[in-house]
């Protein structure tokens, strides 16, 4: 076909309101019910067949842990070869097929996660990652869309850059798939990173084995249906759940393995890389390794910020989907002047946030993900509530009985160095310390050398030259940073995603950056009229001599 087509100008899909009344907020509300109403078989999806195990494990709602929705079955070392094996035979036409092909798989599927299957994804994840209306919507159905439509025009630009070509010559580069497969290891807390992690390389000609989290993998059944119907052939996405033993280390150990696409905790990154290292001399060559981590996000104030907006960003920031966004700020530092005025009123908005199960849609918060996050951050309360560094000034309350809940804590310390301060806990607990407001300098220091992350973070103040202060001395400590804005809800194509340090490898979630690492480009030169004699001019006898 003697065509170059052009991929439609992306528009971020816009977040509907779920207003009581709303068209959206009666279709929600019935597919809640209608997933409530069964409990899903949900198999291995290999080669575009379902595989079914028989080692299951019962899906439930963190908010209402005694409900099951579902059973996924296990995966182990056979069902992996067998993933291995499917992506290796759908490499060679995947690979093969127009980029513009392959690209309006991903299209369709954004149209459909935008219209019809909008609910199926929403309800999905506020059921199985107690989620609320709002943060589900921005997660599995915005952000998602948004990764596919985003993704396929960027590969569009990628496509065509293409090198400078002299008179008598054309030079050109030819974005190749990987020589292997690209194994995707995705997280609990965003649908819409499940969705990315295996689509990104999958666009660039790759196949992918992919391993969802085990809390998440309810939500990851409905991507890989929403996929297959948006005509996804077979093989080229394989999604084998499981644990990462018997699963991500004989994917590792293949032969055939040559990236990983990674969003989780940073030790378990640092052993799969660890074990990538020792694995070197099997592999076809060296494979790509992205990966987002940890963070430790914060917020920083300075004296001449706006107390109002600094209240409203710690409320959203550190307590939307109860803390568990990678970007959600844990530790602020304020000025004890703006302190004094915003403490009491802070702790009192924070005690009066309503919390409770996913489907009563007039709650904030909902429950943490499982019982071991659940352990977890009530580890670090209990251990503020005895420590003399600490005052805890709301919540520090939890509660497994039904769900999983953790009221929203708010702790105050005198120690900037304190573990709260400088440890990732992935919960709704936010630790502030008050700084003298003369020390605004000498405090971004700490700030920056405290916690070994470097996600997010955010600067408050209305002074351009403390914003600007804070932009330098912070500039290696967030790969995403904001201006007078909470540090969370970064969107596709505005604020590409992703930080350094134990954070990462930064390349970018929702850029051409993140794409460009699914790509082996083969530089080609002709040359329409090639020399005939080795002999060049230098060569020649002086004369006139």
């Amino acid at each position: 076909m003697n065509t170059i087509f052009q991929v439609p100008a992306p528009v971020n899909d816009q977040p509907l309101d779920y207003a009581p009344g709303s068209v959206e907020r009666a279709e929600l509300k019935r597919k809640l019910d209608e997933l409530k109403g069964q409990i899903l078989d949900i198999p291995l999806i290999i080669g575009g067949k379902e595989v079914r195990t028989g080692r299951t494990v019962d899906i439930s709602s963190p908010h209402d842990h005694r409900r099951v929705i579902g059973r996924y079955h296990r995966a182990g070392p056979r069902e992996v070869e067998m993933a291995i094996q499917a992506a290796a035979e759908a490499r060679r036409t995947w690979r093969a097929m127009p980029w513009h092909v392959r690209a309006s798989i991903f299209l369709k599927a954004a149209e459909l996660l935008s219209t019809c299957r909008r609910q199926t994804l929403n309800a999905a994840t506020m059921l199985a990652q107690s989620k609320t209306p709002h943060q589900a919507e921005i997660d599995s159905a915005c952000e998602l869309s948004d990764f596919y439509r985003f993704n396929t025009f960027y590969a569009e630009q990628i496509y065509k850059q293409q090198p400078f070509s002299p008179k008598g010559s054309w030079n050109y580069t030819d974005y190749r798939a990987l020589e292997g497969f690209v194994f995707a290891v995705t997280p609990f807390n965003f649908t819409a990173i499940a969705g990315n992690l295996t689509a990104a390389p999958a666009m660039m000609g790759n196949t992918v084995v992919w391993k969802p989290a085990s809390t998440a993998v309810y939500s990851g059944y409905f991507i890989m249906r929403l996929l297959q119907e948006a005509g996804l052939p077979d093989g080229v996405i394989n999604m084998v759940p499981g644990s990462g033993g018997e699963v991500g280390d004989p994917v590792i150990d293949s032969r055939d393995f040559m990236g990983l696409h990674f969003t989780g905790s940073t030790s378990v990154f640092n052993g799969m890389w660890s074990r990538i290292v020792n694995n070197y001399g099997k592999y076809r060559g060296y494979p790509r390794i992205v990966g987002e981590t940890g963070g430790k996000d914060f917020i920083f104030a300075h004296e001449s910020c706006d107390a109002r907006a600094l209240k409203t960003a710690i409320l959203r920031g550190a307590y939307e989907y109860q803390g568990q966004k990678c970007s959600a700020p844990s530790r602020a530092y304020v000025p004890a002047s703006i302190w004094k005025r915003i403490k009491s009123e802070l702790a009192d908005e924070i005690n009066g946030i309503k919390m409770g199960p996913s489907e009563d849609f007039s709650n904030f918060m909902n429950a943490v993900i499982d019982k071991h996050a659940f352990n977890n951050i009530k580890g670090y309360i209990e251990l503020a509530k005895f420590s003399p560094d600490t005052r805890i000034l709301a919540g520090g309350d939890c509660d497994d009985s039904s769900g999983y809940f953790i009221r929203p804590t708010l702790i105050e310390t005198s120690n900037p160095a304190y573990r709260t301060m400088q440890e990732e806990i992935f919960g709704p607990v936010m630790t502030v310390y008050a700084y003298e407001d003369h020390k605004f300098e000498e405090t971004l220091k700490v700030c920056d050398a405290t916690s070994p992350y470097a996600l997010t973070g955010a600067i408050f103040a209305r002074d351009r030259q403390a914003v600007q202060k804070a932009a330098d001395i912070l500039e290696n400590a967030a790969g995403n940073f904001y201006i007078n804005d909470k540090p969370t809800g970064a969107v596709v194509g505005q604020q590409p995603f992703g930080g350094a340090r134990a954070s990462g490898t930064n390349d970018k979630a929702g850029s051409q950056l993140n794409l460009l690492r699914w790509t082996s480009p083969r530089t080609i030169k002709e040359n329409f009229i090639p020399p005939t004699d080795h002999v060049y001019p230098f060569m020649a006898e002086e004369t006139g001599k």
